[in-house]
């Protein structure tokens, strides 16, 4: 696993041991990113990583130019893998790590938020709550990566559908 491009770009990301964190794959990240460039949101983005895991997708976000990433987790070994990647990466200074529940932290967070990385584990079931809690927050757009298409909506647009491997991204928009 490694950051696939911008300034960050080749560094050796530390996966995890296990199956308990799934890492999103290079291929699948370099698809989401160039997407999201190509709609010019990543530049001095305020970016959240929910269910952070390793950090990939917010160090991805960081290494392309995101001014800001929060990256939220409740797993202690997920904030350590994300603590030791925005070390080797040299982060550490545009980030904010919260150990916290990913629904119950957003459900709390007043915090502006531009692109939103949602990539919880696959057994994940609240999509309508986290989605509506969303919602309300007006994020500029939403990554979401699951096991199968989530559905979010009548109040969201869905921009794109793809499929990598076993993962599926939908790229949402709250704004149209």
């Amino acid at each position: 696993m490694r950051v696939v491009a911008g300034i960050a770009g080749g560094a050796r990301l530390l996966a995890p041991k296990g199956l308990d964190i799934r890492p999103t794959s290079d291929r699948a990240k370099e698809a989401i990113f160039n997407s999201l460039h190509s709609r010019s949101i990543i530049e001095e983005a305020e970016v959240l990583d929910l269910f952070a895991g390793t950090g990939a997708l917010g160090i991805e976000a960081l290494s392309r130019g995101a001014k800001k990433a929060i990256f939220v987790d409740k797993s202690s070994e997920s904030l350590e893998l994300v603590k030791e990647n925005l070390k080797k990466t040299g982060f550490e200074k545009k980030a904010e790590i919260i150990k916290e529940d990913s629904v119950n932290w957003l459900q709390k967070s007043s915090k502006p938020l531009d692109l939103v990385l949602l990539d919880p584990p696959y057994g994940f079931e609240d999509w309508p709550e986290l989605l509506d809690i969303l919602f309300q927050k007006q994020p500029k757009i939403v990554v979401i990566e699951s096991n199968r298409e989530i559905d979010p909506g009548p109040k969201w647009h869905v921009d794109s559908i793809r499929q990598y491997g076993s993962s599926v991204v939908v790229i949402i928009d709250p704004n149209k």
